[in-house]
């Protein structure tokens, strides 16, 4: 390409299409932001390291005594615009066509589209994601598919964007030969050609914020807010961001992180997978730490419910909307009694959710949204949001936070289980697909990061035995994974297994623990 910003090259093919979103203009923007805040990107993901380390070592997680007066000051983050003042429901899901066009037409409030988790981040897939919204903003995305078209209704969900998280870079772009931020270049990107035509029609740049740690990170994108707002031609304040807590350090900074972005702040969402997947990744080698089978650790649990109710108190005690993370289960069409089960989880979770308080929650799927959208109503009728439920009964204590509870129990079943799907979905993300169901559950990034990470930690844990009294150790796993792996096979399932059967041995059985499994995945595709 020519005409790139000084210092910037682009490792890939760029087809006519992707040089309408790959332009001068926003690609200037992906540098400047990338020239201004690289550094401390850097210097925050080597602050995450360092807190690894104390963690290791046995430091205790508890509030930050040094933002104490944020915790207790009286401040409330600033209105949000009236597209986001009501999202009962929001649906989720990856920026291929159809699905961007199917949760647009899904009935529910709000679709947050994913450039992150349920979303193998190849070139392709980026570049036309982008393109995707671009067009479906403008009405102007359609698509023939196995006979059957596809094309935007009248009324559609209001468009939020998740960018990839601080710790993912996009390796087909360097400046100076260094790769740009993921999350700056999604960002970049979108807002430069769709920010000003979302807000004509009445809605806005919104965004979702992923894999957070500290305020200090959320201080970071705000910062970034201001300076892209300036670039593009936006007031200040005119960006609507989300954060979702799904590590163990940001439930201890939560109203820290709604003050750093108070006048971007569209309020928080427990983003219960990554955060169940966070606490063993940041306990894994505390030899006290152990949970039960994946199945078994529900928003029941009580480190769960400290969590979720935590979250609930901070959003509204700020003004800001609480919403209520996803439930994994999904619509099972051949099984009219699996699936009136499944029904009855959905239901049972958004009713909960409804009941303590929380404005809206999220589905993964379209025919989740009016059973989801049922229970809500129930509890809110007309209203826009419950923020009059304050919750001050709710006081949640560090040691609340940390209480990991349910240890048992530990089954073979579900040591197959987390083999079998995290072999199934590594399989599926290098061929291209980053959300997959798999055994009736909608399955991303996250829920496969909670079953590597569970069998190695079991596997370093006393406390990992099975119900039956075998210890799991690598000698019981790796047979294991070789019979999962023809069962897949078997499946008629679709995906590089064998090399997602290596990676993820290594990953559970190895003695280095790997942070985030898409990394090493990202330079296999």
């Amino acid at each position: 390409m020519s005409n790139l910003p000084q210092g910037m090259v682009i490792n890939a093919e760029v087809s006519p299409e992707f040089a309408e979103i790959l332009t001068p203009d926003a690609l200037a923007l992906v540098a400047k932001l990338h020239h201004a805040f690289e550094p401390r990107r850097h210097e925050l993901l080597k602050i995450r390291q360092d807190k690894v380390k104390l963690l290791d070592s046995g430091q205790k997680l508890d509030f930050l005594p040094e933002t104490k007066h944020i915790r207790e000051g009286d401040w409330k983050i600033s209105p949000v615009p009236s597209a986001l003042h009501c999202r009962r429901v929001e649906i989720t899901g990856p920026v291929d066509a159809k699905m961007v066009i199917n949760a647009f037409n899904s009935g529910a409030d709000s679709y947050m589209t994913d450039f992150e988790d349920s979303n193998s981040p190849s070139w392709s897939n980026q570049i036309q994601g982008q393109i995707n919204l671009k067009k479906a903003i403008r009405r102007e995305l359609f698509l023939e598919q196995n006979g059957k078209k596809y094309a935007l209704n009248d009324t559609i969900a209001v468009l939020q964007v998740r960018p990839r998280g601080w710790h993912l870079e996009e390796k087909h772009v360097t400046i100076d030969g260094k790769r740009v931020s993921g999350g700056i270049f999604d960002f970049a990107l979108f807002l430069f050609h769709n920010a000003k035509e979302q807000i004509a029609r009445g809605a806005g740049p919104f965004f979702y914020l992923p894999k957070l740690e500290s305020h200090l990170e959320a201080r970071l994108w705000n910062d970034i807010f201001i300076m892209a707002q300036e670039v593009v031609g936006l007031p200040r304040g005119t960006i609507k961001a989300t954060v979702l807590i799904e590590t163990i350090n940001s439930a201890f900074e939560m109203d820290e992180m709604l003050y750093e972005l108070r006048e971007h702040s569209a309020g928080l969402n427990a983003g219960r997978w990554d955060y169940i997947f966070s606490c063993i990744k940041k306990f894994k080698v505390d030899k006290s730490f152990c949970l039960a089978d994946r199945a078994k650790v529900t928003m029941t649990a009580p480190f769960m419910r400290a969590y979720a109710l935590l979250l609930l108190k901070t959003c509204h005690h700020r003004g800001a909307p609480a919403i209520g993370g996803m439930s994994a289960l999904i619509p099972i069409k051949n099984d009219p009694e699996k699936n009136a089960i499944a029904m009855a989880g959905i239901i049972g979770d958004k009713k909960r959710d409804a009941e303590d308080g929380y404005d809206g929650g999220w589905v993964a799927h379209p025919g989740l949204v009016e059973p989801a959208m049922i229970e809500f109503k129930k509890v809110l009728g007309d209203k826009l949001n419950q923020f009059e439920k304050q919750k001050p009964e709710v006081s949640v204590k560090a040691s609340q936070l940390l209480d990991f509870q349910p240890e048992v129990p530990i089954t073979e079943a579900g040591l197959r289980m987390n083999i079998n799907v995290g072999i199934h979905y590594l399989g599926a993300w290098l061929a291209g697909n980053g959300c997959v169901p798999i055994h009736n559950l909608m399955e991303d990034a996250a829920t496969a990061e909670i079953s590597r990470s569970q069998v190695w930690q079991w596997i370093r844990s006393p406390k990992g035995v099975l119900d039956d009294g075998r210890k799991v150790t690598v000698e019981l796993v790796k047979p294991l994974i070789k019979e999962e792996l023809l069962k897949i096979k078997e499946s008629g399932a679709i995906g590089l297994f064998d090399r997602a059967a290596e990676i993820f041995d290594q990953m559970s059985t190895g003695e280095h623990f790997e942070e985030f499994l898409t990394l090493p995945l990202y330079e296999e595709i």
